[in-house]
């Protein structure tokens, strides 16, 4: 069994945003298969094995990107192979939490993503904090970017240290996953997970052939580690993230938790 802790489905407006430039020029030629139906990311997650996703919405200053009712539609339409993480308004705050108690109530979302370079705020800004509240209050994860920005935008607010660090500090209860590994900020990512035992990382953006030494070090040495598979579906389908995963020789245990049991800890899916 393998859970997607990062995937999205893409709609026009949002896979044709000048700030993805960058990562077109990393991937040239595959931009134009992104604009298709749902089945089609229902196909690439059945040719890769992949039995649920969490599919996020995004939301940044200028609205929504991918709506949090986009989502809400295609998990309605295939129970058992999406479940919803949502995204809010963080300019405000307090609708951001009446908007995500709904979605999770009403939709059966299990989680918010927020990502710090899209609004160019870290998280231990204020405006996170109400929002930090009622996911401790719902028992659900909050997701986000850690390490370099891929988009065209500034990286500092994904350092996870003073930023991440600071939030785990005030919010033991909070579950927090940091997608996107780290880099070049990996050994701070790492530090965080040895300190507190509710932050957790996914791998999205990464094919396992490119995974960080330090990081598989980590998943080697411990069968109980807190990595969470995850691709980043369409930049990076999950086939091309995880093939090749059995050279690691991560054990079959530390395999388990890295491909599913994480994902179904810090989400609680049953």
């Amino acid at each position: 069994m393998i859970i997607d802790a990062w995937m999205q489905h893409p709609n026009a407006e949002w896979i044709h945003n000048p700030m993805f430039d960058s990562l077109r020029r990393w991937k040239p030629g595959k931009w134009s298969e992104t604009s298709q139906p749902v089945e089609a990311t229902l196909a690439e997650m059945d040719q890769a094995g992949v039995s649920i996703g969490m599919l996020c919405a995004w939301h940044g200053p200028s609205g929504p990107m991918i709506s949090n009712d986009e989502v809400a539609q295609h998990c309605r339409a295939h129970p058992g192979r999406f479940v919803g993480i949502a995204s809010v308004d963080l300019y405000r705050p307090m609708d951001g939490v009446r908007e995500l108690r709904r979605r999770v109530k009403q939709d059966g979302f299990k989680g918010l993503r927020v990502l710090p370079w899209v609004w160019g705020l870290p998280p231990d800004d204020r405006r996170y904090y109400p929002l930090f509240a009622e996911c401790c209050e719902l028992d659900i994860p909050f997701c986000t970017q850690v390490g370099h920005a891929g988009p065209l935008r500034e990286s500092e607010p994904g350092r996870p240290i003073p930023y991440l660090d600071r939030v785990a500090l005030e919010f033991p209860e909070l579950r927090i996953v940091g997608g996107h590994i780290g880099v070049p900020w990996l050994w701070e990512m790492l530090s965080l997970l040895m300190k507190y035992p509710n932050v957790f990382i996914d791998t999205s953006a990464y094919k396992v052939s490119r995974y960080p030494k330090e990081l598989v070090d980590y998943m080697r040495g411990n069968p109980r580690h807190r990595i969470l598979f995850g691709s980043n579906h369409p930049f990076w389908p999950a086939g091309e993230c995880v093939a090749g995963l059995d050279a690691l020789d991560l054990g079959e245990s530390a395999k388990a938790a890295f491909l599913a049991g994480n994902a179904e800890r810090v989400f609680k899916l049953n």
